[in-house]
């Protein structure tokens, strides 16, 4: 994996503002067995299987590398694959009736994403992008029904995942609840924090991933004007920075807090 830092150009006009170092990541197109294998036990459905029961997943399994930017699937599309992050990012995204692309998640490897009629899901209803250059793995539904036959305790999760779900589903009909838009987007860049953060010490925890305003509202379920305004805020407080494509979290605990509801009361 090969890396190379860039520097954030500072002028002198603009004042004493933290440089912070970013590193640009080129993944390799190319997803070995030894790669695979890992992410295997690291995916939700298959955690706890031993190496050989892996190894019989890892046979039915195909590998599939994206560039950047690259579709790897879109919302409408007959849901027939299920996939595995193995290197890189992958974003999941909607888009709006106004034509707005909202980013609905990001995705580490070892998770799992995509759909499949067997499970209920005929078709995408969310579409999945390479966020910078990836490589996944996907299992079609005969192969997948085949590893549910010889693997009763994935199918018990497997199971267990579609009636979470659907649960998940019911909530989100029921709309944003009481949780107010600081308290969202907070809860957002801390989930965000666990799965793509990198604890720089004094700089925080660094998210060097290409997150605009409109992808957090989009994750926050509210609109870009008021994330800007909240981050705005804790930029001046000192709780975040963040660049073009950076965002650091400066003070967990106040974060926190914000995410719990204990932040300074607030009118968007």
């Amino acid at each position: 994996m090969a890396s190379q830092d860039i520097g954030l150009d500072r002028s002198p006009s603009a004042g004493a503002r933290r440089t912070i170092p970013l590193r640009e990541i080129t993944l390799p197109h190319r997803c070995p067995r030894p790669v695979r294998m890992h992410v295997l036990a690291r995916a939700p459905y298959f955690e706890g299987l031993s190496e050989e029961e892996l190894g019989r997943i890892d046979d039915r399994m195909h590998t599939r590398s994206y560039a950047a930017g690259d579709p790897i699937y879109r919302a409408g599309e007959r849901a027939e694959y299920l996939y595995v992050v193995a290197e890189g990012r992958v974003k999941l995204s909607r888009t709006t009736a106004g034509g707005t692309e909202t980013v609905t998640d990001l995705l580490v490897p070892g998770e799992l994403f995509g759909a499949m009629s067997s499970l209920g899901e005929p078709h995408h209803l969310q579409s999945a992008s390479a966020l910078v250059g990836s490589c996944v793995l996907r299992i079609g539904q005969r192969d997948f029904r085949e590893v549910l036959a010889f693997q009763p305790q994935v199918a018990l999760r497997v199971l267990d995942d579609v009636a979470a779900r659907l649960a998940r589903t019911q909530s989100d009909i029921g709309g944003q609840g009481t949780e107010t838009v600081p308290q969202r987007v907070a809860t957002v860049l801390l989930r965000l924090a666990d799965k793509l953060g990198q604890d720089r010490g004094s700089e925080g925890i660094m998210l060097e991933v290409p997150l605009s305003r409109a992808d957090l509202a989009g994750l926050a379920r509210s609109t870009p004007e008021s994330v800007s305004r909240v981050m705005s805020r804790w930029k001046k407080d000192g709780i975040i920075d963040s660049g073009r494509r950076w965002t650091a979290v400066l003070d967990r605990a106040r974060l926190a807090h914000e995410a719990a509801g204990e932040g300074p009361a607030t009118t968007l």
